[in-house]
């Protein structure tokens, strides 16, 4: 099961933290590419194989510490069909090594649209009446604007493959509440898609006692963060916003259940972008993105004691 794989993988690494792999070139050390760059020159392939190396160094640095990875999509979609293939080996690689995925998509549609984003990310491809895997992810983030026509065949997929699903709810960005904390009828918007939640859960527990639809809240709004919590405390909660958007351990501290679980913590870029306060080179990548990892870690474990 989807969450009952995170859940152990948490407690097995004593780790809440999700390294989010959504790198641009620039986040990617001269040093470590050199070659790629003389071999390719400036060409799309040539940057996806510079993301494929970097990627690749920055699980081995972190697999025995940091229990999931997050790839964003639309950096591998800005390169093209080369991009697909370093996101789908990306997965791969990460799987091997025991880590959770997380398919940052935040896709909906209704109908056969969305079937076909929830069979490319959790589910399979039928070919001919062979159903193949395409990226496989264990979980994906969705959005939930079109309602449940747009939910449904993600749950689906859930309920066949045992796989999950984070559900935007009240994200971290500035502008956010421009929608999110509009009046619906009189609580917000985002009170309304977490009580949809606990619908869209039902018949989807697990032995750990989460069920396989969480929540994207943001750790820039602790207050919205806590009310969440309070209306949906078996969901698991995908936390952004934690370091480069600003917010500290002590802002998602309202995340967590008393059980010092429920919520898995990103950092992007300041896991992926160590290295450049090293001064260094960037041929300290690895071990500049494991020292933040653990920083992470004992700084987020100490604020939800």
């Amino acid at each position: 099961m989807s969450i009952q794989k995170l859940v152990e993988n948490i407690k097995a690494k004593g780790n809440p933290p999700v390294a989010g792999l959504a790198a641009r070139l620039e986040y990617i050390p001269d040093c470590l590419i050199e070659d790629i760059r003389r071999e390719y020159g400036a060409t799309l392939e040539g940057a996806a194989n510079a993301m494929l190396r970097f990627n690749f160094g920055l699980i081995d640095a972190l697999c025995d510490i940091v229990p999931a990875i997050k790839p964003q999509a639309a950096y591998y979609e800005l390169l093209g069909p080369a991009g697909a293939h370093v996101l789908q080996s990306t997965i791969r690689y990460a799987q091997d090594k025991g880590m959770y995925v997380i398919a940052d998509i935040k896709r909906n549609d209704i109908g056969a649209t969305a079937s076909a984003y929830a069979e490319a990310y959790l589910g399979r491809s039928n070919v001919w009446g062979q159903e193949l895997p395409v990226y496989d992810c264990e979980s994906a983030t969705v959005n939930a604007y079109l309602g449940t026509d747009g939910i449904e065949p993600f749950l689906k997929e859930c309920r066949a493959r045992e796989k999950s699903i984070y559900v935007l709810v009240k994200t971290s960005n500035k502008s956010s509440g421009e929608f999110q904390n509009r009046d619906m009828e009189g609580k917000p918007l985002f009170v309304r898609v977490a009580e949809k939640i606990n619908e869209w859960g039902e018949g989807l527990d697990t032995p750990c006692g989460y069920n396989q639809v969480g929540a994207v809240v943001g750790a820039t709004y602790p207050e919205e963060q806590k009310i969440v919590r309070s209306l949906i405390p078996k969901s698991y909660f995908l936390v952004p916003g934690y370091g480069a958007q600003g917010a500290t351990a002590k802002d998602i501290a309202n995340a967590f259940n008393d059980d010092g679980l429920g919520a898995i913590v990103n950092s992007s870029r300041g896991i992926m972008c160590a290295w450049k306060k090293t001064g260094k080179d960037g041929s300290d990548y690895q071990e500049a993105a494991r020292a933040e990892a653990i920083r992470m870690r004992d700084d987020i474990v100490s604020a939800i004691k």
